[in-house]
């Protein structure tokens, strides 16, 4: 089913719907990259006592709560941004541009570190060819896909998620009859990989704070809101199904992992699956492996990126970043190429980076947005005076609640250099907003919907000379 642009007052190019569920579900899934299971199975292991199934069952939990919450406002807000298109909407204009420079950490920054260890596997692969063009090719290839259209990259993510489905159906299938092998089959059924003598209640609120990061995806599709056929039905569901079956895939595969190899000591914890890959079916199952990681990391980067260029362009759109370059679409391809370009270049740092330091700040703005999704539910429903019902405080009040808690938990779980890192880009946000507000004397600037409950069709946007106050051009 082919979707048609949205329509302006001004002739100005927009975003097009033409993805359907499954389409969504599949980006949500490649942003997610299921086979991480597989690559931090042995840092999991060694953390929680040989329990991974028990942290991501944890982790699985807590994330329902968010992702929950996530459906809620993306049925009544349907417009690109995702936490900040919510938060400044259900809360206040201020407080919305802040989570949303928050979150700029996460979805600007992920695709440079998920290119980064893309190019690290195929180096370790192929040590004879520099690092620098993989994370190139990665780049590249990426930014090109993206460019084509939403549609274009969507098609590309589902073949590259199918393979990656198909690596880890079959790690799962070499895992049984190992199990079978070795142990019995009565031996598929203990409950061991739940939990042993060196479990503690500590370790695995450790291991769920790790294995939380698994589930960073499950918002993303909600920037594809506007590119969405039917969003306000799409979008929630597509939330939920990408949280339920990611973290089905995570425990499976985690527990049928850990009856292969019972507890957490391995010589190498990083290499913990390609280790056991190998014990089960040799080399070539090791190698099926890391092709499996390495076009994981691909279809990863592909959804990342474009979900961090359609953020930028809610932003821009709104001109609370410069709207020319932030708020531009291609008149032909419906895409915002500039902010698909400027990811392509901040993944260049890539080059010059570590894994270990590139990952130590991007969950800081994912678990500030999860935390104020959370606040914008309740917020929504105490403004809703003729429509509040108290028969949903449970649903909207204490759900909510729980899932806020939830998240100011895992941010409190991550190290001190990335709490500090989050601060610091947290104040030059405030020096920002102070900026673009006057001193905080008027709102920020914001793009109006005619309609925001049905395709949202933005209003004729300020000529050059009456652009709103505070807005950056």
């Amino acid at each position: 089913m082919q979707g048609s642009p949205t329509q302006v007052t001004d002739g100005a190019p927009q975003l097009e719907r033409t993805l359907g569920l499954k389409q969504v579900v599949m980006f949500g899934l490649a942003y997610m990259t299921p086979l991480i299971v597989l690559g931090t199975f042995g840092l999991l292991a060694s953390g929680t006592g040989g329990a991974v199934p028990s942290a991501y069952l944890l982790a699985l939990v807590a994330m329902l709560f968010t992702a929950y919450s996530y459906g809620r406002m993306a049925q009544a807000y349907p417009v690109a941004g995702s936490a900040y298109s919510y938060v400044r909407r259900a809360i206040d204009p201020r407080i919305g541009f802040l989570v949303g420079w928050a979150v700029l950490l996460d979805y600007l920054f992920l695709p440079m570190v998920i290119w980064l260890i893309g190019g690290a596997y195929l180096s370790a692969q192929f040590p004879d060819v520099p690092t620098w063009v993989w994370i190139v090719g990665f780049i590249a290839i990426s930014t090109a896909l993206n460019i084509l259209g939403v549609r274009v990259a969507a098609n590309v993510n589902t073949l590259l998620m199918t393979f990656q489905v198909l690596v880890l159906v079959l790690f799962v299938g070499f895992s049984i009859g190992y199990v079978i092998d070795h142990k019995g089959g009565g031996a598929l059924l203990s409950t061991a990989p739940f939990g042993n003598d060196a479990t503690t209640l500590s370790t695995l609120a450790s291991g769920a704070a790790i294995a939380a990061y698994s589930f960073l995806g499950f918002d993303a599709v909600t920037t594809l809101t506007e590119e969405t056929i039917d969003p306000k039905r799409t979008i929630p569901r597509a939330i939920l199904l990408v949280t339920i079956i990611g973290g089905v895939i995570f425990v499976l595969t985690a527990y049928t992992t850990q009856l292969v190899h019972p507890g957490g000591t391995f010589s190498d914890p990083d290499s913990a699956a390609f280790d056991i890959a190998k014990t089960m079916g040799g080399s070539l199952l090791s190698s099926i492996v890391v092709a499996g990681l390495i076009v994981a990391q691909g279809a990863s980067g592909l959804a990342a990126q474009a979900s961090g260029s359609r953020l930028m362009y809610a932003m821009g759109r709104d001109a609370v970043l410069p709207r020319k370059v932030f708020g531009y679409l291609h008149p032909r391809l419906r895409t915002p190429t500039l902010n698909i370009a400027v990811t392509g270049v901040v993944g260049l740092i890539a080059l010059k980076s570590s894994v270990a330091t590139s990952t130590s700040f991007i969950n800081f703005g994912a678990f500030t947005a999860f935390t104020f999704v959370n606040l914008s539910v309740i917020a929504h429903f105490f403004r809703q005076r003729e429509d509040r019902d108290r028969s949903q405080v449970l649903s909207r009040v204490v759900v909510p609640a729980i899932g806020a808690g939830f998240d100011v938990w895992l941010l409190t779980k991550l190290d001190s250099k990335a709490i500090t890192i989050g601060v610091i880009w947290l104040a030059l946000g405030v020096l920002v907003l102070c900026y673009l507000t006057k001193l905080f004397r008027v709102p920020p600037p914001e793009m109006h919907f005619e309609d925001e409950d049905s395709a949202p069709a933005p209003q004729a946007r300020p000529a050059a000379d009456a652009q709103p106050q505070g807005a950056i051009a």
